[in-house]
């Protein structure tokens, strides 16, 4: 955790297309900051929530259920809907599951943008998780990955795992696995091979679950799961606003 940093929620004001961006699980909106500030160089509105439970304590985090955050998430995207006339989500991590529970849920948004897709968990622990959080609150958490040295100082994050938080996040990937085929709107999946936090099929299990007619896969090989904030985030920020630009005109 870089305590300079600022965790909370940001707007960054733009034109008539908006963006939500959101972070992912114990992590924060520095996790959007790069690529919601490359967004709105180009004129898009851009709005990044903090989850609840984010951004404050661990124990906080562990009182959340995943309902409140795809609720939190749902109210954000009708603000930003309110002010701009097309919107598109972006999301990493649980950032990820939730823009494809809201894709699922809403029928107007003009495409998702999903990094590191955490649809399959690798972690055998996961179904301990149930037992584990009545006996302890939480686990320690390896440190982050990056293959640039200086992207860590990016970040601002819990440094260990709430247990009762991460097993809401188990039961949440069920929810997000069974509405996978209602996600009708564009999609672009963005990973990296050098991710050793989600499953290395996550990605194409999500394009191929998908309604969507129209969907694709970026592959990086030199970033870590945080790839908002690595070594290619100006690559993962040019994607994302190229396939802004070439669904605009249809949404």
């Amino acid at each position: 955790m870089t305590l300079s940093l600022d965790p909370s929620a940001f707007i960054l004001e733009g034109g008539s297309v908006g963006v939500l961006l959101i972070h992912g699980f114990t992590g924060s909106t520095t996790e959007m900051r790069l690529v919601g500030e490359y967004l709105n160089q180009h004129d898009i509105t851009v709005s990044a929530p903090c989850l609840p439970g984010h951004g404050t304590t661990i124990e906080d985090l562990n009182q959340r259920q995943w309902s409140d955050w795809s609720s939190h998430i749902a109210e954000e995207a009708a603000n930003l809907q309110s002010r701009c006339e097309t919107v598109f989500v972006c999301g990493l991590s649980l950032g990820s599951l939730l823009s494809l529970y809201l894709a699922a849920n809403v029928s107007n948004l003009a495409g998702a943008i999903i990094y590191s897709p955490a649809i399959m968990k690798p972690d055998i622990r996961r179904h301990l998780l149930p037992i584990i959080k009545y006996l302890v609150r939480q686990l320690p958490k390896p440190e982050d990955k990056f293959t640039d040295p200086k992207a860590g100082a990016r970040l601002w994050s819990y440094d260990a795992y709430p247990v009762a938080a991460a097993n809401e996040v188990m039961k949440f990937i069920k929810h997000v696995i069974r509405c996978l085929p209602q996600v009708a709107c564009p999609i672009l999946i963005i990973h990296s091979t050098a991710d050793d936090i989600i499953h290395p099929d996550g990605a194409q299990f999500v394009h191929d679950q998908v309604g969507s007619t129209e969907k694709e896969i970026v592959t990086l090989h030199n970033s870590g799961h945080v790839l908002t904030l690595d070594s290619e985030w100006e690559k993962v920020a040019e994607q994302t606003y190229q396939f802004i630009l070439k669904h605009i005109s249809s949404a």
